[in-house]
């Protein structure tokens, strides 16, 4: 008989939404999560799992072993919150000034806990093993990484990866199950531009760099129209510029940065390529240098076709009343990314927002909050999703 995971979520309600809640009133930033880990370490070994703490330097991994042999699912959840002052006002607004879970962290920990719950109530019936990642630092993009690099891959190594995204963008009772690119990738950048200083009055002894870098600011926006295909897909933004400190000197030096996002790797590759081009060539036509600098924080996130059918097939038996889309792309980026580079799986975004209720801000806004039956519904759906590998008796 098929297993109602939405029911035992149901039956969870209370505990699901406290934990998320005492989560919410103590955010704690990228590789701070010592609370958090405390918290998830302590009720992985009270289910009886195998834990292993200080992986990626906060992260935390606890192995639920089944009865029988198969094959091994990582569950991924992360942790961290973001440096944002709260705007809300509820009861478990953000305690710690200037940190907040504005993108739902909260809500996965409580999921992924939640998941662990319900599965481990039958262990005995597991064939294989569920190793659940709860991951610092995913907001920097540089969790995944770290706990890469202390073996969260290995012994035992993953055949299949999921994790899912509580996501305002969508409707509560919206599921999303993107095929392909999912997820952009992240490139951080920086370019500074350096000329020859001097005073304000006198600007024809200048180069000055403030001058070269508007001008290559401004010709960046060309990379996008005019050199990215229109049937691709690509952003480039500008988000900071620093040089000068008074009102009649020209420096010698301004910097700037930003980020781009791409979905495909030749076109990461071309935007990368024009970047320099742009940077170095303008600045050399007026007087100055451009060092550019380029940093790939987290590839695009690619799902797997076959687990994504294989999902969708099941949810859709478990909750046919929810609605499923198949295209929710963003231009946003996760590190989660980084295992499903080496690991088929799947990450899929549950609806969460409210928008009668005012439950509807974007993902890092100080009035971020959302619809907590997306708990549920989350909680419900990860552990269908785990038990279609490891449960036979999920697929009756």
């Amino acid at each position: 008989m098929a297993i109602d995971w939405l029911a035992q979520a149901q039956a969870l309600r209370t505990e699901l939404v406290a934990r998320r809640r005492d989560l919410h009133r103590h955010p704690e930033l990228a590789f701070e999560e010592q609370r958090t880990a405390s918290l998830v370490a302590a009720e992985l070994s009270a289910l009886g799992l195998e834990v292993q703490t200080g992986i990626g330097r906060t992260g935390v991994v606890g192995v639920l072993e089944g009865a029988r042999e198969g094959m091994t699912v990582l569950v991924r959840c992360d942790m961290d919150a973001l440096p944002i002052a709260e705007a809300n006002t509820t009861d478990y607004a953000s305690q710690v000034p200037n940190k907040m879970h504005a993108c739902g962290h909260d809500g996965h920990v409580a999921i992924g806990l939640g998941v662990a719950k319900l599965l481990a109530a039958r262990r005995n019936q597991i064939a294989g093993r569920i190793k659940f990642v709860f991951q610092p630092a995913e907001e920097i993009a540089a969790g995944a990484k770290a706990m890469i690099a202390d073996g969260v891959l290995e012994a035992p190594v993953p055949q299949v990866a999921l994790g899912l995204h509580l996501w305002n963008n969508l409707p509560v009772g919206t599921v999303s199950l993107t095929e392909g690119a999912a997820m952009a990738s992240a490139n951080d950048f920086s370019v500074t531009v350096r000329g020859k200083g001097g005073h304000g009055a006198l600007p024809n002894e200048t180069h000055d760099p403030i001058f070269a870098a508007v001008q290559i600011i401004s010709a960046l926006q060309s990379v996008i129209s005019r050199n990215v295909g229109g049937l691709e897909t690509a952003v480039l933004s500008v988000c900071n510029i620093h040089g000068g400190d008074a009102n009649n000197v020209i420096p010698s030096e301004v910097k700037f940065g930003g980020t781009f996002r791409t979905y495909q790797p030749d076109v990461n590759d071309l935007v990368t390529r024009r970047l320099h081009e742009i940077a170095e060539g303008v600045a050399a036509a007026l007087g100055c240098t451009a060092q550019v600098q380029v940093q790939l924080l987290a590839p695009a996130l690619i799902n797997d076709s076959e687990v994504n059918a294989r999902l969708r097939a099941a949810f859709k038996r478990l909750a046919p009343h929810l609605t499923y889309v198949d295209d929710a792309r963003t231009m946003a980026s996760e590190d989660m990314a980084c295992f499903l580079e080496r690991v088929r799986g799947t990450y899929f975004f549950v609806g969460s927002a409210d928008y009668k209720r005012g439950l509807n801000f974007p993902h890092h806004h100080p009035r971020f909050d959302f619809d907590e039956e997306a708990l549920l519904i989350g909680t419900g759906l990860l552990a269908a999703a785990v038990a279609e590998y490891v449960l036979p008796s999920a697929q009756e």
